[in-house]
């Protein structure tokens, strides 16, 4: 569990400053509360990046896979093994939320290079998935999926009328109940799943599991955790979660027709 962590509303940053890009708005000396440290703009060049890593390791127990500087004053983004953060360059605030530039339009920073990751591990990922091809495809929907999640059950059992609106979809795995359990063996939920990947005729198992039908245990070796973690450092928090050609993400079920709407609209 995260310790000492500083939590901000979406708008708020670290010593009590809101950036609204550029010069427009600063705290100034005048304008910082009392016992409140005054805000301090670190040149990005400054930015040890190996220092902050450590310093989030030793203080949090997260590591950080990435850092990114942000048009934010000081402030850098954490790609971590447990989500995105905010830290400030030396390591001494750390901060739980979204940050948003309010420049030319309210803009969640974190969102582009969310985008991006989804687009890089989808690349990764692209000969572990499995696909339910459009014949006459138009759109292509990645989808984490549990086959214990009962919206994804649905959305399965829809699958013709998404393949027919030209939509095909693409299975990345994402149990629920995590890869290990309280005893630190293999979840219930990562087997099962990797007995589906491990198959003959994965499409087919995939089909039985979410019909909630038995499927042969198989064993074999898979990127299932690397998918799971790969979810988990990109924003998903549940199933079913769609990932889009853009790399945008969309939480939850979504019905044929409203899903070929959102596709057409983008």
């Amino acid at each position: 569990m995260l310790k000492k962590i500083l939590i901000v509303s979406s708008l708020t940053i670290a010593a009590g400053m809101i950036f609204l890009g550029n010069n427009d708005v600063q705290a100034n000396n005048s304008s910082v509360p009392a016992g409140i440290a005054k805000p301090v703009e670190l040149d990005p060049t400054k930015l040890n990046i190996e220092l902050l890593k450590e310093k989030i390791k030793i203080k949090l127990g997260l590591t950080v896979v990435r850092v990114e500087t942000t048009p934010v004053p000081g402030i850098a983004l954490l790609v971590t093994n447990q989500g995105l953060f905010y830290a400030s360059y030396n390591g001494d605030y750390f901060i739980q939320g979204k940050v948003y530039s309010l420049v030319a339009e309210v803009k969640d920073l974190a969102e582009a290079s969310l985008e991006r990751m989804r687009l890089e591990g989808l690349e990764r990922f692209k000969d572990d998935m499995i696909v339910y091809k459009a014949k006459d495809e138009k759109y292509v929907v990645t989808a984490f999926t549990d086959i214990t999640c009962g919206y994804c059950r649905k959305m399965h059992k829809q699958m013709v009328d998404y393949n027919d609106r030209g939509i095909t979809f693409r299975y990345l795995a994402y149990p629920r109940s995590g890869i290990k359990d309280r005893s630190g063996n293999d979840s219930d939920g990562f087997k099962d799943l990797r007995s589906v990947w491990c198959a003959d005729e994965p499409k087919a198992a995939m089909t039985l599991a979410k019909n909630n039908q038995n499927v042969d245990y198989r064993v074999c070796d898979t990127s299932i955790e690397a998918q799971f973690k790969f979810g988990r450092q990109t924003g998903v928090n549940g199933t079913p979660a769609l990932v889009l050609e853009n790399g945008m993400m969309v939480p939850g079920y979504q019905p044929p027709e409203q899903l070929e709407k959102l596709l057409k609209s983008l």
